[in-house]
């Protein structure tokens, strides 16, 4: 496993960081991995979804039907 370092990180975000894995019951390291890791989960998100083709649905269709599921609830 590799370790990372970070530097010049400003002294709100250090400080919101430490108050949220308070928050978690978390050490701080524990915290910023958990973090990093979600964070580089998506980093794939922007390439599939410009993978997916493109379905042309205006808008009108899309509030039409959102009206008709509502209406059969």
């Amino acid at each position: 496993m590799r370790t990372l370092y970070i530097r010049h990180v400003p002294e709100e975000v250090a400080a919101r960081l430490e108050r949220l894995a308070a928050q978690a019951g978390l050490p701080l390291s524990t915290f910023a991995l958990q973090e990093l890791t979600e964070s580089a989960r998506r980093a794939d998100n922007a390439e599939l979804l410009s993978s997916l083709p493109s379905v042309p649905i205006d808008r009108d269709s899309i509030l039409e039907a959102l009206s008709e599921s509502r209406a059969e609830r």
